[in-house]
């Protein structure tokens, strides 16, 4: 039977229904390229990657682009810029948000030490920090050398977050990735900091290559104003507030200032990525010799490298449930950013993909659900709840993905 519109399986997510994959990387269009939109709405749908009609996605063009671009040129930008904010009354002039991985250690690190700025350091910190995730962290701020600001938000209220955005979104790092982007230019406006410094742009893993054309990041990104329209672990903030018994400040922690804030204080929040080459194994390289980074003991679940998303046990159970929600888990993030800096053919991707992707987090499975007070058959319920029926199909006991990378290998 020919299959028409209405009756193929059902795709979840506003997810295209045709799977395609990019014939440079193993990322398929079922990765969503967030907006901010899906950033502080996360109930509404997300764009998807973009391939284009020659088979290549958004993110591998990017790679193109970069191997262009004149960055002794961009390096002078980089320095005007500063040379604009330095301060040589020993405040800060510029922020960094992080929490000691190898990106912000090689960001904050670079500023302060070759371009001479005294940055401060802000962190939200993981939702259960991990043994060397906790170790980096300090060796960020001691072997580094920074000062640091931490904020810890409310214990109560993040577990009935995260646990809520398990259930509602599949989502167990929607309300840490809030509040890690959040924080910056909120503290930036409190401390009195013009310039705030994120590493790369998500243009660098599939947002609209046209976001590269300037460092500076979109104010939609971190201004809002009208909380009706924002949904946070996937309830609206009056239902979070009457039927969870949420206060207003236990919710803002994790919501952008308004547009109102940043009018009386200007703020330019910027990506040195747009200055600096990113890699990310040579920024784990630098990590290593600068600031004393250390990498996983062991492999990571989902994936074949050990220096990547290693600070929170919740890591793993973020790239599961993306493997659930898109078919995309976390050794396909990894091989295609490494695809597209050359240190992998294709064909080893797909390989490292087949044998990783999809890996369940067992090792910190048990801690994780009775941290957030979640019955574990629960959450496995909700797992097969969430996959989208275009990308799933059962082989007997099993879920098999209908449209592997491995079948797109030609």
């Amino acid at each position: 039977m020919t299959k028409t519109k209405s009756n193929l399986p059902e795709a979840y997510y506003g997810l295209p229904q045709e799977v395609t994959y990019c014939t440079r990387c193993v990322m398929s269009n079922q990765r969503p390229a967030s907006t901010p939109e899906f950033k502080h709405t996360t109930h509404r749908k997300a764009t998807a990657l973009r391939i284009w009609d020659d088979g290549v996605c958004d993110a591998c063009r990017y790679a193109e682009v970069k191997r262009e671009i004149d960055w002794e040129a961009r390096e002078k930008e980089l320095l005007e810029l500063l040379d604009r904010y330095r301060r040589s009354d020993g405040g800060y002039d510029c922020l960094v948000p992080g929490s000691g991985g190898k990106d912000s250690a090689f960001a904050a690190h670079l500023l302060k030490y070759k371009y001479g700025m005294n940055p401060l350091t802000v962190t939200w910190p993981p939702i259960l920090y991990t043994d060397v995730g906790l170790t980096n962290f300090r060796n960020w701020i001691e072997v580094g050398g920074f000062d640091n600001i931490t904020f810890k938000p409310n214990g109560r209220a993040q577990k009935l977050l995260t646990r809520l955005a398990i259930e509602n979104l599949m989502h167990p790092f929607q309300t840490f990735i809030l509040g890690q982007k959040n924080l910056a230019p909120k503290m930036a406006l409190k401390m009195d900091i013009p310039l705030v410094f994120y590493g790369e742009s998500e243009a660098e893993y599939g947002n609209p290559i046209a976001e590269t054309n300037s460092s500076l990041r979109d104010k939609s990104y971190f201004a809002m104003d009208d909380l009706s329209e924002v949904y946070l672990a996937g309830v609206s903030i009056p239902e979070l507030m009457e039927k969870h018994g949420l206060r207003l400040n236990e919710i803002t922690p994790y919501l952008p200032p308004s547009s109102e804030e940043l009018a009386a204080k200007p703020i330019e929040v910027r990506y040195l990525g747009y200055y600096v080459k990113w890699t990310p194994q040579e920024a784990y390289y630098y990590a290593v010799e600068h600031t004393g980074f250390e990498a996983n003991p062991v492999r990571t679940e989902g994936t074949y490298s050990k220096y990547n998303s290693l600070d929170d046990k919740i890591d793993g159970f973020h790239y599961y449930t993306t493997w659930i929600k898109f078919g995309l888990g976390r050794a396909t993030y990894d091989a295609s950013q490494e695809i597209r800096n050359r240190h992998l053919t294709r064909d080893e991707a797909i390989a490292l993909v087949r044998r990783f992707d999809g890996e369940f987090p067992a090792r910190y499975f048990r801690e994780v659900m009775d941290y957030i007070g979640m019955d574990p058959d629960h959450f496995l319920e909700l797992v097969d709840r969430f996959r989208s029926p275009h990308l799933w199909m059962q082989d007997g006991d099993d879920w098999v993905l209908r449209h592997p990378v491995w079948n797109h290998a030609d």
